[in-house]
């Protein structure tokens, strides 16, 4: 064979490889949009959040037959991408592929059980969910107001909905567990109150001034007809179903693996709240082990504090003296304020690249706060007309010690939650759904990361606030063997609050409601921990590998800048960017 027939062969070889890895990248890259688009459509309200007006007149299907649409969606995608060979693939599209299967396969499985019966947590429910976003998605003009009271008007049947996937779990023995539901009424009552009082109303108190005045009066009396026959009724109707039908019928024992399947579906869900193939056995050794380290780095603090008495004692001394917590809600507040600015100008010194949304304060809902979490984050609208919330608990502020309020903030807010999702949803050059889907273990250990680098960053600034750091980070670590402890060695609820009340300086109320969460939400707890341990890991492996060259700030970059991802997918990213840096 001549050379001239060896290149010609060459050239033709190389120019179909070519040309079958651009067919497949717009393959995927067709299936991932069309996927989002589908994923918009079944989530109007989630859509319109995330600054996707379209539909905001409709509330998601959630019957069962809305169920099975989502089966269909999924299986849809799943037999779609199985046909793209993923080795053909570039580099990043491979990621692309490996993110988007991994969703498929996980979100599908989740449906094969009967989770979807399952529709509040002490966390959160739809109840609340529906409250706390329907008011949030901005109303600019006639037509937005318009369809926002259309929405309302849908509320019924989406009450209705869940509440006969309730009536189905009670059927079928998947109901929540009685030990964790205690005061959970009186959230659901919380909304029950007059139409001008209520969240729904909000958006009319202040409106867009190219509304005209007649017709604001007109949509404030609809409002208050509206919210009233619609959505108040409805409130109402679910807390005596709730606490007439649904009450009586909860689960007598705490762990899932009590309920049908719940083994399995306790096994996917560990999987799933990881990203990695782990048992619960050897998570429930590696949060002993965690707790061990852990409460040796807390007994250095109790000595350093020179305090005279037992570890048991000093929990005490932190749960019960008065200069640990505020005197008022408003001082708790400024506190947390003070705290988030004074990491905000840190934040240059730590990451070469910060996000441009903002994020304020809010008091997390009364009704909602006595069974809810210190503080959660809220993100902003992906189009950037809404800032990020971070939500911190007033409620009962003899549990709220202010020596955790920093590792708190820092969690919630920046470095943690605000500034990952952030910088996720403004990653523009990523597949739609790459910037809003949350893999748990990373964006959780994210947050858990970012209490630790409070302590490079000086934001403890007190012997008991790094005692407070450590205290959140024994909570994590105790999750790994409480929730698997309850859902998967027959663990009682109160065996888990003992457990934890010996080896953290946690109230005695968060405690209980943290355990309450643990019960009604399966393995979710579980994020925190393993993903902050792979990417302390792997920071240690670049600082080693790389010595000097090594660039926490770019280090920081490189984590984020491809948004969340499995924590498989982190480390192959990561030790690629270490080997790209070592060859130049």
């Amino acid at each position: 064979m001549s050379v001239v027939s060896l290149v010609k062969g060459f050239c033709l070889a190389l120019c179909l490889t070519l040309f079958t890895s651009s067919a497949l990248a717009a393959s995927l890259a067709d299936l991932m949009e069309d996927y989002w688009q589908d994923q918009l459509a079944l989530n109007p309200l989630s859509a319109n959040l995330n600054g996707d007006m379209r539909r905001s007149d409709q509330l998601a299907d959630v019957s069962e037959a809305g169920v099975a649409k989502q089966r269909a969606v999924l299986d849809k995608y799943l037999r779609a991408i199985a046909s793209l060979n993923e080795e053909d693939l570039s580099a990043e599209n491979k990621v692309n592929y490996q993110l988007f299967r991994w969703m498929l396969e996980h979100e599908r499985k989740t449906l094969d059980f009967n989770w979807h019966y399952y529709t509040f947590t002490t966390y959160a429910g739809w109840h609340d969910g529906f409250a706390r976003n329907a008011p949030r998605v901005a109303l600019k003009n006639r037509k937005d107001y318009d369809n926002y009271l259309a929405r309302l008007q849908k509320f019924p049947r989406y009450a209705e909905q869940n509440m006969a996937l309730m009536q189905a779990g009670i059927e079928s023995g998947n109901t929540q567990a009685c030990d964790a539901l205690e005061g959970y009424g009186a959230g659901i009552r919380g909304y029950i109150k007059a139409a001008k009082d209520s969240d729904f109303y909000k958006p009319f108190k202040q409106m867009p001034a190219s509304i005209d005045a007649p017709s604001q009066v007109i949509l404030r009396e609809r409002a208050i007809d509206i919210i009233e026959r619609d959505v108040i009724a409805q409130y109402r109707a679910y807390a005596d179903f709730y606490e007439q039908k649904y009450l009586p019928a909860c689960r007598k024992v705490v762990g899932l693996s009590s309920v049908p399947e719940g083994r399995q579906l306790y096994q996917h869900f560990v999987r799933y709240y990881t990203t990695v193939d782990i048992s619960p056995e050897a998570v429930h050794q590696l949060g002993l082990s965690e707790v061990e380290r852990i409460r040796a780095e807390m007994e250095k603090i109790v000595k350093q504090v020179e305090f005279k008495g037992s570890f048991k004692d000093f929990l005490q001394f932190l749960r019960s003296d008065p200069q640990f917590y505020p005197k008022t809600a408003q001082g708790y507040l400024n506190t947390a304020a003070y705290i988030s600015k004074k990491a905000d100008g840190k934040l240059p010194e730590y990451f070469s690249y910060l996000p441009r949304t903002p994020y304020g304060i809010e008091e997390i809902p009364a009704q909602i706060a006595p069974k809810v979490t210190p503080a959660y984050y809220q993100r902003g609208a992906g189009d950037g007309s809404r800032a990020g919330k971070y939500f911190i608990n007033t409620y009962d502020l003899k549990s709220r010690a202010l020596y955790e309020l920093p590792a708190l903030t820092l969690h919630e807010a920046v470095p943690g939650h605000h500034l990952q999702i952030s910088i996720q949803a403004e990653l523009k050059q990523l597949p739609e759904f790459r910037r809003y889907y949350y893999f748990h273990p990373f964006g959780e250990g994210w947050a858990l990361y970012a209490e630790y680098l409070g302590e490079e960053m000086g934001m403890y600034n007190t012997p008991y606030e790094r005692f407070g750091r450590l205290t959140y980070e024994m909570w994590r670590a105790l999750r790994l063997v409480v929730d698997t402890g309850m859902h998967a060695k027959g663990w009682s609820r109160q065996q888990a609050i003992d457990l934890m009340a010996a080896n953290s300086a946690l109230s005695l109320h968060n405690i209980r409601t943290e355990v309450d969460r643990y019960i009604t939400w399966p393995g979710q707890a579980l994020a925190y921990k393993m993903g902050e341990l792979k990417i302390r890991e792997l920071r240690a492996y670049a600082e080693k590998a790389l010595g000097d060259q090594f660039d926490l700030r770019e280090f920081h970059t490189k984590v984020l800048v491809n948004g969340a991802v499995p924590l498989s997918v982190l480390e192959r990213l990561i030790k690629a960017w270490v080997a790209e840096q070592k060859a130049g």
